[in-house]
């Protein structure tokens, strides 16, 4: 299966390296990306460059490795990623963390709020996975994670479009809505070719340096547009088979058919060693795995794993952690790094890189599956039923409606208290409305968000006073222990739904 709609772009399209010392100019004068590096300085301003931030030299540079998945976070994606990930280390010794890009269908929310408490960065990805999203789409969806999910607004600070179908005004709506990084558009030249668009991260002060190609959205992008001051772009790194630049592979690429007639794990696992090792040689610019995790999940019913694949994907981490300074982290972490680069040596000094843990053990719904045992809120709608925190609403939130009022327990119990804007989710007894929060490790600054330019309050949020913390994961088995038999069974029509029907959903 190869790559597809704006996955597969840009193969013929040719940018210069965007170097900080001065303006690039484009290949063939197809495209061209000119940044002031004298004006556009960090934290809050950064030039497309292939060349590490703030002049660090390539051997002092951190090598990151960059895991995101896409779509519906519920017991059956968890475990998927958690047989990748749950047991790795970085060189501090801290659990490894991910990025979830999470739409509404098919979520669970109380897996949601595990992810989170777990220390994984939730981002939007929109309510129901639409193509060139607007803006009822990306702000429900962030509403409803921290209605629903118990996730600060604060904290939701980055967004990848369905389909990687974006629009120029898409980078507006991020803006105004106070987002921090979009994720959506790619780079599709290798990195040994002096042509190529595999940036570092930067901000869109002065545009977007990637995807100029992409189908409907020529002219709007590129070539100083859209011009988003303090919005960043991480670009996702594409891998390339045997074929060069016309061999382009981004999201699941053991999915991808290459030159055979059927996806190779063998082949798959030697393009992604050799883009990591032209990452690794370069100038270290992240790699990615960019991944839908139901395609390789575990334990789908009547699906018979992927073993291979699984092994594969393994094998592959397994061998770029063998590899000096290599750290798997979110894309969260990859922005505070980008704003202070900081060298190898000391990089486990950062905060955002170390890994407190929550001390809370009250029997209180916070997600952490050990305190919240039969506390849970089970929101049966015939779709697809999930549980919460947080109390169930009174119908499916929408984009028109992403906050339904909270629906009358049937059992007599009092409406559950959202999550205040001043108490961390781990902390937070949505049950009796009581933060047990005792020190500022825990605690969180009042304030608000603006959503599309109104300030928004729903479900209280703020911005922490220490660094933002990540905690220790837990190994799935609590995850799958949440779900009723009738959520498994909604959920596995969902899936399933997914993978026989259309294919890749982005």
């Amino acid at each position: 299966m190869f790559l597809r709609a704006a996955a597969a772009v840009a193969a013929v399209s040719a940018l210069v390296m965007a170097q900080d010392g001065g303006p690039p100019t484009g290949a063939n004068g197809v495209h061209t990306y000119s940044c002031d590096a004298s004006k556009c300085q960090l934290p809050n301003c950064l030039c497309a460059s292939t060349s590490p931030p703030g002049g660090l030299s390539p051997a002092d540079t951190p090598m990151f490795v960059l895991f995101t998945a896409d779509d519906a976070i519920q017991p059956y994606t968890l475990a998927s990623v958690n047989q990748f990930l749950a047991q790795r280390r970085n060189p501090n010794g801290c659990p490894v963390k991910m990025t979830f890009f999470t739409s509404l269908g098919y979520t669970n929310y109380a897996n949601v709020t595990e992810w989170y408490v777990a220390g994984n960065e939730i981002a939007d990805h929109t309510m129901t996975h639409v193509g060139q999203p607007g803006a009822d789409e990306i702000n429900g969806n962030l509403i409803a994670l921290n209605a629903l999910g118990g996730i600060p607004l604060s904290e939701i600070k980055g967004f990848r479009a369905p389909y990687l179908n974006f629009t120029a005004d898409m980078f507006g709506i991020l803006k105004d809505s106070q987002f921090t990084y979009d994720s959506s558009a790619s780079a599709s030249v290798p990195v040994t070719d002096p042509n190529t668009d595999a940036y570092w991260p930067y901000t869109l002060d002065y545009g977007l340096a990637n995807s100029c190609e992409n189908e409907g959205i020529q002219g709007t992008v590129c070539n100083g547009l859209p011009k988003v001051p303090g919005l960043w772009e991480i670009p996702m790194y594409s891998i390339f088979d045997e074929r060069g630049v016309a061999g382009v592979h981004l999201m699941d690429p053991w999915l991808d058919l290459g030159t055979g007639t059927a996806a190779n794990d063998s082949a798959t696992l030697s393009w992604m060693q050799k883009a990591f090792t032209d990452h690794y040689n370069g100038n270290k610019q992240p790699f990615g795995l960019y991944t839908h995790p139901i395609h390789v999940a575990p334990n789908l019913p009547g699906v018979a794993a992927p073993t291979g694949t699984i092994n594969m994907i393994n094998q592959f981490l397994d061998w770029a952690q063998g590899h000096q300074n290599v750290w798997i982290i979110t894309n969260e972490q990859l922005i505070e790094w980008m704003k202070k680069p900081t060298p190898a040596s000391q990089l486990g000094n950062l905060d955002a890189f170390k890994c407190p843990v929550p001390q809370v053990s009250a029997k209180i719904c916070n997600g952490m599956p050990g305190n919240q045992d039969g506390l849970l809120a089970r929101c049966q709608f015939s779709d697809f039923p999930f549980q919460t925190c947080y109390g169930c609403p009174s119908e499916i939130p929408t984009p028109d409606n992403p906050n339904p009022p909270q629906a009358t327990p049937l059992d007599g119990s009092q409406l559950r208290f959202r999550l205040p804007a001043n108490c961390s989710t781990a902390f937070w007894d949505p049950i009796a409305g009581k933060c047990l929060c005792t020190s500022s490790d825990c605690q969180y600054e009042d304030g608000s968000r603006s959503v599309g330019g109104a300030s928004v309050t729903v479900g209280g949020t703020g911005a922490s006073k220490s660094a933002s913390p990540s905690y220790v994961p837990f190994n799935g088995n609590g995850a799958q222990s949440l779900t009723t038999s009738s959520l498994w069974i909604s959920m596995v029509l969902g899936v399933l739904g997914l993978i026989t029907g259309a294919g890749i959903v982005f």
